[in-house]
């Protein structure tokens, strides 16, 4: 059998690649045959991001940390509440993931969210998902010495009055354990078709965001 670990090898079929490892032990020894390995493994582990998304959403079940819901039902109720007042599929997807940092990132978590949901949805979208946690502090700052109106220093964004909209509609009201929330097997068709290809990033277009950097 052919040695594809070797940069000497002939080109080898895609299911041989999904089987195979690299011979290099620092960057510097990286062959071409090494990359194709690597590229076909890569896609493969590409393809199966919305299966780890939603693994990632389940980890969000279980303490309440005092709410009268956890946050994994806080995560269905935004995103059945935005689905059943008509918003689009990009919307309620990113209302599902609104909070799927929170597990790691609880200091920062709208922004690790941002940033998974960022290469596949409009920037409008990145935003809002990206500032919501500022912005839902509109009704609870001031219970902890902080400014209520903090989100004002963004007034006259674009993004403004969608990421208000979104907190008062949708997260903001997303706390009631008596409401009938979708199952999250409902919008896993959803997430995988939002998540099928990148629209922004090195795999798409620049990035509004990332303009000027």
């Amino acid at each position: 059998m052919t040695d594809i670990r070797s940069p000497l090898a002939p080109a080898a079929n895609e299911a041989d690649l999904l089987t195979a490892t690299v011979a290099f032990r620092h960057m510097k020894d990286r062959t071409q045959a090494d990359s194709e390995i690597l590229r076909a493994r890569r896609a493969s582990y590409k393809r199966e991001l919305p299966r780890r998304v939603l693994a990632h959403l389940e980890l969000l079940k279980g303490d309440t940390e005092g709410y009268l819901v956890d946050r994994y039902e806080h995560s269905l109720q935004t995103a059945t509440r935005a689905y059943r007042d008509g918003r689009d599929e990009e919307y309620v997807v990113c209302a599902l993931l609104h909070d799927i940092g929170d597990t790691v990132a609880c200091f920062n978590h709208a922004d690790l969210a941002a940033a998974v949901l960022k290469p596949f949805v409009s920037p409008e979208n990145h935003w809002m998902v990206e500032k919501h946690n500022l912005f839902q502090g509109y009704y609870f700052f001031h219970f902890t010495g902080r400014d209520r109106h903090a989100r004002d220093i963004y007034r006259g964004h674009p993004g403004f009055e969608q990421t208000a909209e979104f907190c008062a509609l949708y997260d903001g009201a997303a706390f009631d354990p008596d409401y009938q929330s979708l199952p999250q097997s409902f919008f896993e068709p959803m997430v995988e078709r939002v998540f099928a290809r990148p629209v922004w990033g090195p795999n798409g277009r620049p990035h509004p965001a990332d303009q000027g950097r």
